[in-house]
């Protein structure tokens, strides 16, 4: 590994871009949920593209940096939790496209609390370096919504179990189980910041 001893990274800054970028690709899924077009449909991959760009410098930096303002396996494991949300996000519009799924209301509720966990987490990420209270009380937000998705999600099996067409409920399944597992990754990204804040009290 080449250190710049001289590089200066704002890795902030490059962790807010990330984070408004995925809630912005998250915004993107709802309009997609609630008009399904295959334009809308790439405009979340697009914003999933342009967030990972984002990681790649950060990744690059990271890798290239000496010295780093917060733990380097923080910025990473945060950059990674935060990217899965939007992939997650990516896969949950292909399989819908691909696979023929029209979206339920589950499923639109589903993704707005989701994109409520996502702005919380941008708003944490935005105040972890100066105002740390303030980044607590969103990480506590981002959480309860996480709450909220898994408790939708299991009343959500238990409606489409009722039903008698199978090949629906395989199919339905799957996109609430890639909406529950980024509702997961928010988590994630939630603990690290918690980690963050306290290694830096």
């Amino acid at each position: 590994m080449n250190f710049n001893f001289f590089k200066k990274t704002d890795f902030y800054k490059l962790l807010l871009d990330q984070a408004e970028k995925t809630r912005e690709g998250v915004a993107a899924l709802l309009e997609f949920i609630n008009n399904p077009t295959q334009e809308n449909g790439n405009d979340v991959s697009r914003l999933e593209g342009e967030a990972d760009e984002i990681r790649r410098v950060l990744i690059d930096d990271l890798n290239r940096t000496f010295v780093t303002p917060i733990d380097r396996e923080d910025i990473f494991s945060l950059s990674r939790s935060i990217d899965d949300v939007l992939d997650y996000a990516e896969t949950t519009v292909e399989e819908m496209l691909v696979l023929d799924i029209k979206p339920d209301n589950n499923i639109k509720q589903l993704v707005e609390i989701l994109l409520e966990a996502s702005n919380s987490v941008a708003l944490a990420v935005k105040n972890i370096k100066e105002h740390p209270g303030v980044c607590i009380e969103h990480v506590i937000k981002a959480r309860k919504s996480e709450h909220k998705i898994e408790k939708l999600y299991r009343l959500a099996l238990a409606e489409l179990f009722k039903t008698n067409d199978v090949i629906k409920i395989l199919k339905t399944r799957e996109v609430y189980r890639h909406l529950s597992n980024a509702a997961d990754r928010v988590v994630a990204a939630a603990n690290v910041i918690s980690d963050i804040l306290v290694k830096n009290a």
